[in-house]
């Protein structure tokens, strides 16, 4: 990764850079020099001492990534997160598969390493999404594996103003039905979606999000949410693209999701997604949404002992295939309500 020459002003004793890329996304910082004897206790002294410095900087570049510095652990990784927000929270009804490893800090998704992960903000779909997110490199992978990043200010303001406004107006409906047992077909159970198995706490979970339900007869449940496609940033006071129909669609997985829609009925897919009135996405708004996160999307291959942490309003993530053993581990921080953003 070659940082550009551009001096970025950061307090003692680390430097900052930029990655070689126009959105000056993410900001790196370092150690002025690599030392063997450098200890983290230096780092979370750091971090304390500069919050309002951090926070500023988050939402200028929307990603900071720390570079350099001696992480080799999960509990590492969850003192570094704790001591920046210690608003951890669970990755309730989080879609992906993803094994929960030490305390709230989990795999990253845990998808076939052929397949790419399409640009999103995490878990945004909820009724309280994480502010933060951040990401640990336990072991980079052997080839590929990074981890792309696009501002979504930048993806709101690209898009056509009329196909913005629609958004804005009707935001988006995400429909999930969930097994009552895990399967190849269908994925999670709604167990593991909410991380119990107690139904009376998920229907409570549920109404307090203002989420429909139903108790399918075969066990699973079905749930439909509407959540808003922009959302204003509640301090930056900027609005960003904050919907995953690029991730939920059916027709986006090609063959294997038309051969799932005509296997169990439209209805009965894992997941769809529509506009927030019911009505369908055309075919050319996935389209153009999708090529418009890609295409300013910054890629930097990772290295042991990164972190990544994301302003998960401003800034949207995905995978790309990997070869090799690759573990990134993430934690989420914050909840954040986005539909008072757009009061």
């Amino acid at each position: 990764m070659n940082l550009t020459c551009q001096a970025i002003k950061c307090p003692a004793p680390f430097k900052a850079s930029v990655l070689a890329s126009q959105l000056q996304l993410p900001l790196v910082i370092e150690p002025n020099q690599q030392r063997a004897s450098f200890l983290l206790l230096e780092l979370w002294t750091w971090l304390k001492d500069n919050q309002t410095w951090l926070e500023e900087t988050l939402l200028k570049h929307g990603g900071i990534l720390f570079r350099g510095f001696p992480m080799a652990t999960p509990s590492q990784f969850e003192q570094f997160v704790k001591t920046v927000d210690p608003n951890l929270i669970p990755y309730t009804q989080g879609q992906s598969p993803r094994s929960r490893i030490h305390n709230l800090i989990y795999t990253s998704t845990e998808y076939a390493s052929h397949k790419t992960i399409e640009l999103h903000s995490e878990i945004s779909y909820t009724h309280h999404p994480p502010r933060k997110i951040f990401f640990f490199c336990e072991t980079p992978p052997k080839k590929e594996g990074e981890t792309p990043l696009v501002d979504c200010r930048q993806v709101y303001q690209k898009l056509d103003p009329e196909l913005r406004d629609t958004f804005f107006q009707k935001g988006v409906c995400y429909v999930k039905n969930m097994p009552g047992k895990s399967s190849a077909i269908m994925g999670k159970a709604w167990q593991e979606h909410f991380e119990t198995s107690d139904k009376d706490e998920v229907e409570a979970y549920l109404r307090k999000g203002g989420i429909e339900f139903v108790w399918k007869d075969n066990g699973g449940l079905r749930t439909k949410q509407v959540r808003p496609a922009v959302v204003r940033h509640p301090v930056a006071g900027e609005l960003a693209w904050h919907a995953q129909i690029n991730v939920w669609h059916y027709t986006v997985y090609g063959k294997t999701g038309e051969a799932l829609k005509k296997m169990v009925g439209e209805e009965n897919l894992p997941i769809n997604v529509y506009y927030g009135d019911g009505s369908p996405i055309e075919p050319e708004t996935l389209q153009k949404t999708g090529q418009l996160l890609w295409h300013d999307a910054t890629v930097f291959p990772w290295q042991q002992g990164d972190v990544l942490m994301l302003d998960n309003l401003l800034v949207a993530h995905g995978r790309r295939p990997f070869q090799g053993k690759r573990q990134i581990l993430t934690a989420m921080t914050s909840p954040f309500n986005p539909s008072v953003s757009l009061n």
